[in-house]
């Protein structure tokens, strides 16, 4: 769930624009210079100083996704997070939402189910001001009982509307089949049954217990010197609770028998989702499966998967896999959607694509074309600074490299057929997959 975007556009003329891109493509084509260190308050922070815009992001990550939610109270973390970002200070909404667009600046974040995280865009000139709001949120939300009320109604519509729509429905049935009583398991906007019972208290609790000194991490990036950036990072982790350290989320267990779900539903395809708990975050195994999968499923139409199912039979429009890496082994899912009665068909192809890709393997012409694609593709994944931010966010989350991205496409280069294939023969398990069939007949 994202939280609530505050902001005014500011208008910026056509000297400064050619500016921002010019100073974007500077950046992306220089190697990263990312400065790391530890608050007094134990909070890890990272920084890229980059002076071509008078910009200044700075993000905030916590261990405080939706994996941190106990069953009987699961939306808690999410509602927590969205809230937060709406009063705080003893401001109200209204109030705080014009402290941001007063001074132009962009309140943002994300939510899944490893980590919460809060952003903040302004313009140099205006940080000051900006970090005032921004620190109002972090370090002092309110938690009106009215608006708890009014979202938590908000959000009951919408998982009452999920639960109409075939997309959400193999996805929350994916997961539970894939992730059983593991917390990855738990919907990240929580139940219909359980978010109307949240209280007040237990908001309040789960942001003392979770959104600590101890658990954050600082990125920031732009238009500030060493010191600067040493001085937000300590204003902004010194207001935050003062307790423990986020314990890490559980060990994930593997498959070892497959599950197969049948959902009916009115629409007119099935959809279709297979897989299994995949890899995580610093994973040795990580670029032999991210070029395997792009090979597999991951590259559209030059796949494996599109080949056997799209443009031999056309048996569906589109067919896709990926890896999602997490704290612990993130999904690794393949899905797509198919006439009912042939559903059966498209999956039986499917899942002889996927043992025949972990039984013979990827071929040198393959690998050479994946490498190629996916390294000329990398300079449009760091060409502005908020993506660098999300990477600075990423690696300092999961205690990734300093030189991750420096070095992200030499050790694409690096990968081999054999570490492709032996990957994909130790990791993936196409017997124990997990199936869901939304629409089955």
């Amino acid at each position: 769930m994202k939280v609530v975007t505050l902001f005014k556009h500011r208008v910026f003329n056509t000297v400064l624009l050619i500016s921002l891109l010019q100073g974007y493509a500077s950046l992306a084509c220089a190697a990263l210079n990312i400065q790391h260190w530890t608050t007094a308050e134990g909070s890890e922070v990272y920084f890229v100083e980059n002076h071509a815009l008078p910009m200044m992001d700075v993000s905030i990550n916590f261990r405080a996704g939706s994996a941190y939610d106990q069953p009987e109270s699961s939306g808690a973390a999410a509602l927590t997070h969205h809230v937060m970002g709406m009063a705080a200070g003893g401001l109200a909404e209204e109030t705080l939402t014009n402290r941001f667009a007063d001074v132009g600046a962009v309140l943002g974040g994300s939510f899944d189910a490893d980590r919460a995280s809060f952003k903040l865009r302004t313009l140099t000139s205006e940080q000051q001001a900006a970090l005032d709001a921004f620190t109002l949120v972090l370090h002092q939300p309110d938690f009106p009982e009215a608006v708890v009320s009014r979202e938590q109604t908000r959000i009951v519509a919408a998982l009452q509307e999920a639960e109409t729509e075939p997309d959400s429905i193999a996805q929350k049935a994916f997961m539970q089949a894939v992730y059983g009583m593991h917390p990855y398991s738990l919907d990240q906007n929580g139940e219909v049954g359980t978010v109307p019972s949240l209280t007040v208290s237990q908001l309040r609790q789960f942001y003392q217990s979770h959104y600590t000194a101890k658990s954050a991490v600082i990125a920031l990036m732009g238009d500030l010197t060493p010191d600067q950036a040493r001085q937000i990072a300590q204003r902004l982790s010194a207001g935050l609770p003062a307790g423990p350290a986020v314990a890490d989320i559980p060990a994930v267990p593997v498959l070892s028998a497959p599950k197969l779900k049948k959902v009916p539903h009115p629409a007119m395809q099935a959809h279709i989702l297979v897989g299994q708990p995949g890899n995580k975050r610093g994973d040795a195994d990580f670029f032999a499966l991210y070029v395997g999968n792009y090979i597999l499923g991951g590259g559209g139409f030059v796949s494996r998967l599109t080949e056997e199912v799209r443009e031999k039979r056309g048996l569906a429009y589109s067919v896709y896999s990926y890896f999602m890496p997490m704290s612990q082994l993130g999904p690794f899912q393949i899905g797509l959607q198919t006439k009912k009665e042939q559903s059966e068909e498209a999956l039986k192809l499917v899942m002889a694509t996927v043992q025949k890709f972990v039984d013979q393997g990827v071929t040198e012409k393959e690998l050479a074309a994946a490498k190629d694609n996916l390294i000329g593709g990398f300079p449009m994944r760091i060409d502005s600074n908020s993506k660098i931010l999300e990477y600075l966010n990423m690696i300092g989350f999961y205690k990734l490299p300093l030189d991750y991205l420096d070095s992200f496409n030499d050790k694409v280069a690096a990968v081999t057929v054999q570490q492709v294939n032996d990957a994909f023969k130790r990791r993936i398990h196409p017997e124990h997959f997990a199936t869901v069939i939304v629409g089955a007949e």
